[in-house]
């Protein structure tokens, strides 16, 4: 078991948003997480990766177990090294060339020599198709493109797991797919991903799992075949079928 996610729970204001969520996590799974909007599924994401504080939950990774409201310092330092997290706005630096918001991390985050971080960035920014753009600025690429190389940042830092905030709902629909792409070769090299996504295709063809929430619960969980063939609670059906539906 590479993250063993326990009863994690948060409340804004008095409200519960996550009402006890857990999950287990294989090496090289791909977690679709799925749900309608405001069924706490960014908050979830976030607070596996310390970016909410979780009103009470464990995590187990690596064998190592940590608590999301409790955490040290060191500890969040100690998860962070092994995750890396995808927004759905891509939190580039509109100052910094593609080269330099992924090479940024390494050079500042890791203290790592520049020659190293250069050479590790290229490579990324190759693997996401965006090698022949690392001079230019956010502002002068396409949604997708500047996805593409927060992915890249992202996968600069050897990250065992990739947190995926609902990766393309930025995009027009005619750049999604370039962004799918990547993830679907990500998938196929074996890397560990948690997505929240809208994309149904990719939850059905890509991800080896699914975790259905509603209002801060989950609803369902399983192979994601056995989850859009044959789900077993009314919710995850009225949720199939509302998509079936809007494709008509």
């Amino acid at each position: 078991m590479m993250l063993d996610i326990q009863n994690v729970r948060k409340c804004f204001d008095g409200l519960p948003v996550l009402r006890g969520i857990s999950l287990e996590v294989e090496k090289g799974d791909v977690v679709a997480i799925l749900g309608p909007s405001g069924s706490g599924k960014t908050t979830f994401l976030r607070c596996l990766n310390f970016l909410e504080k979780a009103d009470s939950g464990q995590i187990v990774f690596d064998g190592r177990a940590c608590d999301l409201h409790a955490a040290t310092k060191a500890e969040i330092a100690q998860v962070r090294k092994k995750t890396a997290f995808v927004f759905q706005n891509y939190n580039l630096f509109l100052n910094k060339t593609v080269l330099q918001n992924v090479t940024l991390g390494l050079t500042v985050g890791a203290k790592m020599k520049k020659q190293q971080a250069l050479d590790i960035a290229i490579a990324a920014l190759e693997r996401v198709g965006m090698a022949d753009r690392l001079t230019s600025f956010p502002s002068q690429l396409s949604g997708g493109q500047q996805q593409r190389v927060a992915i890249a940042r992202a996968l600069a830092s050897s990250p065992e797991i990739i947190y995926f905030d609902e990766p393309t709902s930025a995009l027009d629909p005619e750049l999604i797919g370039e962004v799918l792409s990547v993830m679907r070769d990500l998938a196929r090299d074996g890397m560990t991903m948690l997505v929240v996504t809208h994309e149904m295709d990719f939850a059905r063809n890509v991800s080896n799992k699914v975790l259905f929430m509603a209002d801060g619960t989950v609803i369902e969980s399983g192979p994601s075949r056995d989850f859009f063939e044959n789900p077993q609670q009314e919710r995850s059906r009225d949720f199939i079928r509302s998509i079936l539906s809007a494709r008509q």
